[in-house]
């Protein structure tokens, strides 16, 4: 009989999507000028994604980062012309006051940090589209610009600060709310722009910012414009930009028509991807089906598939998945991953893809694989690959076994033809790095990097069970006899232990080897953050983000713990 626990799960609450139809939207504006495309921020301030607050001052909320991560997908794929995106405010003299502060005071601590998680993925996918030949970001700074705010910024190739005596930037969680910059502000501010520790710390604990030359001088925006040269500065920096991305002068976009998917009371159904909820046990199986067909060859003839290319379709799917469990099941705690149907053929895609990769439409479907399996690894998910008879971890699909905890691999001891086999491409030597700066089999093998080099000979090798678990591709190869109490008394163990201590463990883990800004984002950062989340001094009764804008100071226990 099912627990109380899990008759009342089955209770579902409000199903959050990440849809967006992507011709208007609530809180963005969106203006495209050749090469250039303008994103303007100016937030409706009655549109919040769940009630109880205002969105004043160009505030943000989940909502409204949804749709700047839609935008920012929209410009890569459906619009190849541009080159260089232009985040600013439509809003005078504020050019956006971060993450609002009364959703995060009245939300579970399970959705701040879900929203965190997200608001990072949606910055880092800056970076990541500027460092792989795509789009470019100009922040062009046209007012006060404070926490969440200034990080969007942070996030650009280049911050253009409006010098008019009144316009800031500003980090100011520590002294204002009792909690810390929640977007890889303080990450960035030093290891990205190499702002020096002691102006770090003034800048990191002070609530009113620092504005124009000062700004500049320290390091904390690029270059400063006064306002009657303001939209001169902004077109010179935009074209400097655009000159630096390899995006095609002139090419057809492909339309990111609604994904076909279905969600019922037993998960989410997707053409290629498929999730079934197991309520009772707290497990989802999550499995991606390889492409029944060869790829297409070139680029045009890929990007001529549109929507349908297999990868791609792939990669959107899987990414929604992902964005829908984290956000609607935390309950949730174990994902078993699977890959099913001709592994072959997987390979096959990768090699095309790595083929073609210097075309715009292949690229950016790489950049998208390379951010979605970066989702993956980050979320706060306990991770199981299953690999049986008709599994297709190959190639791009075998990232799966090399993102998850722990692999187990059926070995057959009579049947041998039925028996399961991995296969590696060229794609799994570098075409999707982690955010540690390494492949998964680098991370895998942090203490013998002699055998990424053995592995890589084996490219397109047939690997059945008991070689792939003497080489180290999967934890554990149980015989036929043992398979089934061996899967099903891992996954019971699993569940049993607690899933705050796992989350910690997994979260340090998975990401052996060198720091990088993007790692100490996930890493340190989200550790501290998630911490400081649940301490009085921050959300307790007399806690800053619980008393802010209410006029009563916060009262702080002074000790150090």
């Amino acid at each position: 009989m099912a627990s109380k626990a899990a008759e009342l799960a089955r209770v579902a609450p409000t199903i959050f999507t990440y849809d967006q139809r992507g011709e208007s939207y609530r809180h963005w504006e969106v203006s495209i000028d050749g090469r250039v495309a303008t994103v303007a921020m100016n937030v409706d301030p009655e549109g919040g994604l769940v009630e109880g607050y205002k969105l004043k001052l160009n505030s943000y909320d989940l909502g409204v980062d949804m749709e700047l991560h839609d935008i920012v997908q929209r410009l890569r794929f459906e619009n190849p012309e541009v080159a260089c995106v232009v985040l600013t405010s439509g809003q005078d003299r504020i050019f956006c006051s971060g993450a609002n502060i009364y959703m995060l005071g009245t939300s579970s601590h399970a959705w701040k940090v879900n929203f965190c998680k997200f608001t990072n993925e949606t910055r880092n996918g800056f970076e990541d589209s500027s460092e792989n030949g795509s789009l470019k970001f100009l922040a062009a700074v046209n007012g006060t610009c404070a926490g969440g705010g200034y990080e969007v910024a942070l996030a650009c190739d280049d911050i253009l600060l409006i010098d008019d005596r009144s316009s800031a930037v500003s980090l100011p969680e520590v002294p204002l709310l009792a909690v810390l910059p929640g977007t890889g502000g303080l990450t960035r501010v030093v290891d990205k722009r190499k702002v020096r520790k002691d102006l770090a710390d003034v800048f990191c604990t002070s609530e009113e910012g620092v504005r124009g030359r000062r700004a500049k001088d320290w390091g904390l925006v690029d270059d400063i414009a006064p306002r009657g040269r303001w939209d001169e500065a902004v077109k010179e920096k935009a074209e400097a930009l655009v000159n630096k991305s390899a995006r095609p002068v002139s090419a057809k976009g492909v339309k990111l028509t609604p994904l076909n998917r279905t969600i019922d009371d037993s998960g989410y159904h997707y053409d290629t991807v498929d999730v079934i909820f197991d309520r009772d046990r707290g497990v989802v199986t999550l499995t991606v089906c390889a492409p029944t067909d060869l790829p297409p060859a070139g680029g045009d003839t890929m990007c001529d598939q549109g929507i349908d290319f297999w990868p791609f379709k792939m990669a959107r799917e899987l990414d929604d998945a992902i964005l829908l469990l984290r956000t609607n099941n935390p309950e949730m705690g174990l994902w078993i991953l699977k890959a099913e149907g001709n592994g072959e053929n997987v390979v096959a895609y990768d090699n095309a893809m790595i083929g073609a990769r210097d075309h715009w439409f292949v690229n950016e479907v790489i950049g998208l694989l390379r951010r979605t399996l970066s989702r993956l690894d980050v979320s706060s998910r306990s991770m199981f690959a299953v690999i049986e008879p008709g599994s297709a971890f190959a190639g791009t699909l075998a990232e799966f076994a090399f993102a998850a905890d722990r692999s187990y691999m059926l070995e057959l001891l009579e049947d041998v033809s039925r028996s399961p086999i991995m296969q590696l491409s060229k794609a799994n030597f570098g075409l999707y790095p982690m955010c540690n700066g390494l492949t998964r089999l680098q991370s895998r093998f942090l203490g013998m990097p002699e055998r990424v080099g053995e592995l890589e000979d084996l490219v397109e090798t047939a690997i059945p069970s008991g070689e792939a678990h003497d080489l180290g591709l999967v934890t554990f190869a149980p015989d036929d006899i043992d398979w089934d109490d061996e899967v099903r008394l891992a996954i019971d163990e699993r569940c049993g232990l607690s899933p705050d201590a796992l989350t910690g463990m997994e979260a340090s883990l998975r990401f052996a080897g060198p720091e990088t800004t993007w790692s100490k984002v996930f890493g340190r950062l989200s550790a501290w953050q998630n911490w400081i989340f649940i301490r009085p001094n921050a959300v307790g009764e007399g806690g800053a983000l619980k008393l802010f804008g209410s006029g009563t100071r916060a009262e702080f226990d002074q000790k150090r713990v």
